[in-house]
């Protein structure tokens, strides 16, 4: 077994990252091994997922970061669930640009870290910062024999449909330099407002910008989804509210990287 890996991305922020890459993280983690990973440095991920919100002093030195300086991930994965993990980060991600020049370390760098846990694992969800610096890049450039994937974030606005293309350029940088088994698994639709009319026309632009590559899922806006960082996954009488847009979508991501 070596995990496959799927990077959730896009240049905006607002457009659902990390509540997709943990929902999406929990809902495989039902039946396989999943690790995340939060190259993010609000670490929201890592906030959604422990329910810790002072970061910062819970997880220092205990991070991706660590893992990437010490090309080891495997010390610093915490324990979600019997078969959900976590690499956390918190602000001081905010140094990997100054420690990789001064460290000389390389875009293969989260590709090393990981290198020990690989086989560990079905999935490892990557959640990204919404920038295309060093956290972006490294997080696609990630190699795995098994694929690797980028799921593009799109929120409905015209200011996420003009980042799509300058994050699939990055993509495809990463694949021709880093990693040839990356691929864009697709483009989803998320937090979208039933009520705005313009959606429909939205749809429409991708689908004819960007033939077949759109997730025929949707994720609409809930209130019950909005609660999951306060109410969690466990004893959460909402959560099948919650995850109803999601449990499609999971299901066609998990067909289209077979």
């Amino acid at each position: 077994m070596t995990a496959k890996i799927i990077t959730f991305g896009i240049s905006k922020g607002g457009c659902s990252k990390s509540t997709t890459s943990g929902i999406t993280a929990w809902l495989l983690s039902e039946k396989k091994r999943v690790l995340c990973i939060d190259m993010d440095g609000q670490g929201n991920l890592t906030s959604f997922l422990t329910g810790e919100y002072d970061i910062c002093n819970v997880f220092e030195e205990k991070t991706i970061l660590e893992a990437i300086r010490e090309a080891n991930a495997k010390p610093y994965i915490l324990k979600i669930s019997e078969n959900l993990h976590l690499i956390p980060s918190n602000d001081y991600l905010a140094t990997l640009s100054r420690v990789m020049y001064k460290e000389k370390i390389g875009l293969n760098a989260l590709t090393k870290a990981l290198q020990p846990v690989m086989n560990d694992y079905d999935y490892i969800i990557i959640d990204t910062p919404p920038n295309l610096g060093e956290q972006t890049v490294l997080s696609l450039s990630t190699y795995s024999p098994a694929g690797s994937y980028a799921v593009v974030m799109f929120d409905g606005s015209m200011f996420c449909y003009y980042a799509i293309q300058k994050f699939l350029d990055i993509v495809a940088v990463a694949r021709d330099q880093k990693n040839d088994k990356l691929e864009v698994a697709g483009i989803l639709f998320a937090i979208i407002d039933s009520r705005a009319k313009e959606n429909d026309a939205m749809v429409e632009l991708i689908d004819e910008e960007y033939e077949g590559q759109r997730f025929n899922s949707i994720i609409r806006r809930k209130a019950a989804t909005r609660r999951l960082p306060i109410n969690g996954f466990l004893d959460n009488k909402e959560l099948g509210s919650a995850l109803e847009y999601y449990i499609p979508f999971v299901k066609e991501l998990e067909e289209r990287v077979k």
